[in-house]
This record gives C-alpha cells, sequence and structure tokens, in this order.
C-alpha cells in the first residue's frame, strides 16, 4: 500500500531561495505546457499528450536557461500532473484545469535521488535539508512534495510503499452510523454525541483584526507582506487545529468499530445556504469523510456512504413510518404510530446504519454486527 507521511522542513536560506525559483520553473512550464494543449485544440480538435509536453523541454531549456535549475524529473513530473488534470476533468471528476498563481500555495515533486537519513531529507540539487521527522514509517520512499504554504512554512509530503498488499475488507464486528451535525459535529447510532470545536469562530475575532491591518498597509510595501503573513499564520493555525481534531476523532471512530456508514453529503451544495455556509465550511465534513475511508481500508474495515437523497432524520427507526415534514429546529420528535420518543440526530444515524448493512449484505449481516437490518421494501426508501 502506499502512505503519505507530512514533515516540517526547516531549510537554509540559500536552499530557500533554490526550492522557490525551483517551484515557479515548474509553475511556469505547468501554465505554457496548459496553454499551448488549449491552443492546440482550438486548433486541430486535439490535445497534447504527456510525451508531446516533455518532448518541449530540451526546446525550452535551451531558449530558458532558468529551467535547469530544477531537476528534469521535477518538470517531467508536471507533465504528467496536467494529463491527471485533463484525465480527472474529461471523466466529469474535476473542473477544466487552471492556471496556477505566483502568490497561491507552490510545490514541486521529486521523483527521484531522494532518502530520509535520520533528520535530514536528501533531495537532488538540494542536498540534505533538516526535516523534523515525528515518526519513521517502514518501506521504500517513492517520491518528495516539497510545498511552501502563504505563511512562509515549508514541508514535504513522502510517499512510501510498505511493500504490503491492501487486506481485504472484513464485515464481521461491530458496525456504526454517524450523522454529520452543526450543534454536534458527528452523533453516532449507538447515542454517542462529539462536540463541534468551531475553530473558525474561535479565532474569527482575531482573523478580522489581522485582516483590517492588511487593508490600511500600502500594496507592494515591505509592511503588506508582514502583515499578509500574519494573516495567513492565523489562517495556518485554525487549518491545524480542525485536522488535528478530525484526525482524532476519525482515527478512534476506526478502532472502534468495524464497519462505518456514513451520509454521501454534497457539501458543494450546502454551502449555498447562506446562513449556514460559515458553519458548514468550518466543519469540515468532507475531510472528515475522507479520513474515514483511508483509514478503513488501511484497516481492513468497510466504509459505506449512504445516498444523500434517504430520509434518514424522518423515519422512524423502530416501525419505519415515515412523517411528511421535519425542520431544522425540532430537535425531538414523536412517532405517530408506535409513540416512540426520538432524538432526531441518534435517529438519523441509526436509520443511516440501518440503511447501510441493507444496502451491503441485504440482511445477512445481522448476526454478525448484532444489529436490526432493515427489510428491503418499504415506505422509508422512498426519494424525494
Amino acid at each position: 500500500m502506499f502512505k503519505a507521511y507530512k514533515y516540517r522542513l526547516y531549510p537554509t536560506d540559500e536552499q530557500k531561495c533554490q526550492l522557490i525559483r525551483s517551484m515557479g520553473s515548474a509553475r511556469w512550464f505547468y501554465n505554457y505546457a496548459l496553454n499551448l494543449t488549449s491552443e492546440t485544440y482550438k486548433e486541430t480538435g486535439k490535445g497534447l499528450s504527456r510525451n508531446d509536453i516533455i518532448k518541449l523541454l530540451p526546446g525550452l531549456k535551451k531558449k530558458h536557461e532558468w529551467l535547469t535549475e530544477p531537476p528534469s524529473q521535477s518538470l517531467q513530473q508536471v507533465a504528467l500532473d496536467l494529463s491527471s488534470a485533463f484525465l480527472n476533468f474529461f471523466e466529469k471528476r474535476a473542473k477544466y484545469p487552471t492556471f496556477k498563481k505566483k502568490h497561491n500555495k507552490q510545490s514541486i515533486r521529486f521523483p527521484q535521488s531522494i532518502a530520509l537519513q535520520g533528520d535530514y531529507l536528501k533531495l537532488p540539487k538540494l542536498g540534505k535539508v533538516y526535516c523534523k521527522v515525528s515518526r519513521l514509517p517502514e518501506g521504500k520512499i517513492k517520491s518528495v512534495t516539497v510545498s511552501l504554504v502563504p505563511s512562509g512554512e515549508f514541508y514535504a509530503s513522502c510517499l512510501y510503499d510498505d511493500g504490503q498488499e491492501k487486506p481485504t475488507a472484513n464485515s464481521d464486528g461491530k458496525a456504526v452510523g454517524i450523522d454529520c451535525g452543526l450543534s454536534h459535529f458527528a452523533i453516532t447510532s449507538d447515542g454517542a454525541k462529539h462536540g463541534n470545536p468551531r475553530y473558525y469562530r474561535k479565532y474569527e475575532d482575531k482573523l478580522a483584526r489581522k485582516q483590517k491591518q492588511l487593508s490600511r498597509k500600502q500594496k507592494g510595501s515591505n509592511n503588506r507582506n508582514k502583515s499578509r503573513i500574519k494573516v495567513a499564520k492565523v489562517h495556518s493555525k485554525i487549518i491545524r487545529c480542525r485536522e488535528d481534531f478530525l484526525h482524532k476523532l476519525s482515527r478512534k471512530l476506526v478502532d472502534e468499530n468495524q464497519v462505518i456508514v456514513v451520509e454521501n453529503l454534497a457539501v458543494k451544495n450546502l454551502v449555498k445556504n447562506q446562513k449556514l455556509a460559515k458553519s458548514i465550511s468550518d466543519a469540515g465534513w468532507g475531510q472528515f469523510c475522507t479520513m474515514l475511508k483511508y483509514k478503513t481500508e488501511w484497516e481492513g474495515k468497510l466504509y459505506i456512504e449512504v445516498d444523500r437523497f434517504f430520509p434518514s432524520s424522518k423515519t422512524c427507526h423502530f416501525c419505519l413510518n415515515q412523517v411528511e415534514s421535519l425542520p431544522l429546529n425540532i430537535r425531538q420528535w414523536t412517532c405517530s404510530q408506535c409513540n416512540t420518543q426520538h432524538d432526531r440526530d441518534i435517529n438519523a444515524a441509526i436509520n443511516i446504519k440501518d440503511e447501510g448493512l441493507r444496502l451491503l449484505a441485504g440482511g445477512h449481516l445481522a448476526a454478525a454486527s448484532g444489529v436490526r437490518v432493515r427489510p428491503s421494501k418499504g415506505t422509508a426508501f422512498t426519494r424525494r
């Protein structure tokens, strides 16, 4: 299996300058190849392949000597990234590739002549760069992607091949359904509620003060650049706090359960609600589900997504009666048929779990997981 580990880099001033120049060269070549591919498609109806883009490098290096500063393999990786971007576009997994900007996050990939030696990361044309290694994985290192974030910090994402086959998913064990919310971040089918830390709200006032100070600085001045870094550091603090919370919660849920069932949420559509957009973006539901997915795959467990239109909140998990309407302000409700009192979120989590198990096994998993699986037909499965 391939696993990536992220480390903080502390390059010298000379190494910083060389990294920034190499990233600029890779960014320029990406934008040049993207523009040439688009123009070629408009003229001939066909784009450029990865090999066609790589063949452009010798002529460009003679014309622009600064293209020889980064390793040749890193520029070849640019062609691979661009071809992958077009493939994702044609298969409708992403939008049309866009040009990379100078002031956004910068990165460059080193696929060869790399090694992690103690507290130093060996990179081609850079030598040994001091690296804060938190954990040393087992396996062979395949590539290193060095990135520069707006706050001025360098990070290295090291991709390792541990030499082991991907474990076969096994459904024997405890199953849990997870309903994501705003009052509580995650509600599980066993009744546990995990609070929403709201890190953006926590640092919102501090961020507003830094942004106000930035707006008063003259554009292009050194003071404006210093103020920009202060704003970027606040954003970085929010991101790191959120990732720490999501990693710990997802690891806890994966360790305690064998089958994890969640809703397939369309976060891009949910943030169109102007009243809840900031809170939904602050929660990080999409990133949380991504963490759950790859961690369950690593452990040989099951990750299931239930259709987003499944009426989990409006369905009684006991008798499968479905109410016509259930506004968001109603957190407790009573079923009109069986008189069962429901907590809105816990009931939704139970329905998500039952629906996931029904989709997975059609009923044969009930004995193994110790839970009741709903029947395959009924009013509860009506999509609205």
